[in-house]
C-alpha cells in the first residue's frame, strides 16, 4: 500500500513540475515588438562628466575643463541569442546626441521580440548616406545644423564636436581647445563602428521595453589608443593624421554599463 502511494505522490509531484515548467516558459516567451532606449551616459576616465568644471585630467598632464561633447551615432544593429540581426530602418538609424542638451538618450522603435545580446552601430555618417546628397538627409541634416554638427554640406558632418579649454605645465593659462572630427566629403572618411556585447539580455516584446545603459568616456578621445596633446595642437578639425587616430580614438570610448528590463519607461 505503502509503495501505491508513493508511486501517486511521485505522479503527482511530475505533473506539478512539469506544470510550472510550463508555466514559466510561457511566461518568458517574448512576442510582438517593443521600444529599446539606449542612454548614454558620458564620463570621463570614470567620472560623471559635468559641463564647466574643471578638474578633469589626462595621462598626460593636461587638465581639461570641457564645455560641450555632441557625437552623432548612427546604422544600429541588435543581435539575438542565436545570432540573428535586426538592422534598424537606415532612414530612421542617425541621432545627434549633446551632454549640453542632455539629449543623450535615443529610442529604437518597432523592435521585433526577442532576447539580444549586443548592440552595433557607426559613429558618424556613413559614405552611403552621404552620398545619397543634401536632400537625401531627410530631417536628420536640420538637427545636425541645430546641434553644431556640420562644418557645411560640401565638407560634411561632424561626428564629434569636443570642446573647452585646458591647461598643462607648458600652457598656464586656460586656453581653448576645439576637436571636430568628421569625414569631410568623400576625401577622408573617418566613419567607425563599434559592436558591444550586453552582458545581460535585452529583452524584447509588447510589453518589455528594455533601456541599455551605454558610458562614453571622454577621456578616451584624447587619451585612448592613440595619444594627442593639446599643448601641441589645441586645435584640430580637418588633419590628415590626427583626425583618423581622433576616430579610432573616439570608436574605443563605449562601453554597455548595464541592461534594464522591465515594462513600459521606468528606470
Amino acid at each position: 500500500m505503502k509503495s501505491t502511494y508513493l508511486i501517486i505522490s511521485l505522479m503527482i509531484l511530475s505533473i506539478t513540475i512539469f506544470s510550472c515548467s510550463n508555466n514559466d516558459d510561457a511566461d518568458m516567451s517574448l512576442t510582438g515588438t517593443g521600444d529599446v532606449k539606449i542612454d548614454f551616459d558620458n564620463s570621463f576616465n570614470g567620472n560623471d562628466l559635468l559641463l564647466e568644471t574643471s578638474g578633469f585630467t589626462n595621462s598626460m598632464g593636461e587638465n581639461l575643463t570641457i564645455n560641450r561633447l555632441n557625437y552623432i551615432v548612427s546604422n544600429f544593429v541588435l543581435t539575438d541569442e542565436n545570432g540573428n540581426k535586426f538592422i534598424y530602418p537606415k532612414d530612421q538609424s542617425y541621432f545627434s546626441t549633446s551632454e549640453e542638451s542632455g539629449n543623450t538618450e535615443i529610442t529604437l522603435s518597432e523592435i521585433p521580440a526577442g532576447r539580444y545580446v549586443s548592440v552595433s552601430f557607426g559613429i558618424g555618417v556613413d559614405q552611403e548616406k552621404y552620398k545619397q546628397g543634401a536632400e537625401g538627409q531627410g530631417t536628420f541634416l536640420t538637427e545636425a545644423e541645430e546641434t553644431q554638427m556640420m562644418w557645411s554640406w560640401q565638407a560634411g558632418y561632424k561626428f564629434l564636436n569636443f570642446e573647452g579649454t585646458f591647461t598643462s605645465a607648458t600652457v598656464t593659462d586656460a586656453t581653448n581647445f576645439k576637436i571636430h572630427m568628421g569625414s569631410h566629403g568623400t576625401a577622408l572618411d573617418n566613419y567607425k563602428e563599434v559592436t558591444l556585447p550586453l552582458g545581460t539580455e535585452a529583452l524584447v516584446s509588447n510589453s518589455m521595453n528594455p533601456i541599455i545603459h551605454i558610458v562614453a568616456d571622454a577621456n578616451a578621445i584624447l587619451d585612448g589608443q592613440n595619444k594627442i596633446s593639446l599643448s601641441e595642437q589645441p586645435v584640430i578639425m580637418v588633419d590628415e593624421v590626427k583626425s583618423p587616430q581622433i576616430a579610432v580614438n573616439t570608436s574605443g570610448m563605449f562601453t554597455v554599463h548595464h541592461v534594464h528590463n522591465g515594462e513600459g519607461d521606468s528606470h
